[in-house]
């Protein structure tokens, strides 16, 4: 699902609000998680997961066509864990054991 999706399936759910407002609503949650990762913060959303942001160390690592050898800086990268209710839903038949 992309954002205009999103929007759609919004504003479907909720007859009483234009498009234009489920846009801006979902464009209000999204630059707040945003602001809120770029800040460093966790943001957990219960039921649905929790996105962190972790530092990865600068590293040596190698060109594949030439086996030459390249320092990659450190760097802050994005992750990701679903909470346990999304992962009973991805995986309902795990959830019954």
């Amino acid at each position: 699902m992309i954002r205009s999706e999103l929007v759609l399936r919004l504003a479907a759910m909720n007859p009483h609000l234009y498009e234009k407002d489920c846009q801006a609503v979902v464009d209000a949650i999204l630059a707040c998680i945003s602001d809120a990762l770029a800040a460093g913060d966790r943001v957990e959303i219960r039921g649905f997961g929790s996105f962190t942001v972790k530092e990865q160390r600068a590293r040596q690592g190698r060109n594949p066509r030439t086996g030459a050898r390249v320092e990659v800086p450190a760097k802050a990268a994005l992750a990701f864990k679903a909470g346990k209710e999304m992962r009973d839903r991805v995986n309902p038949e795990v959830a019954l054991r």
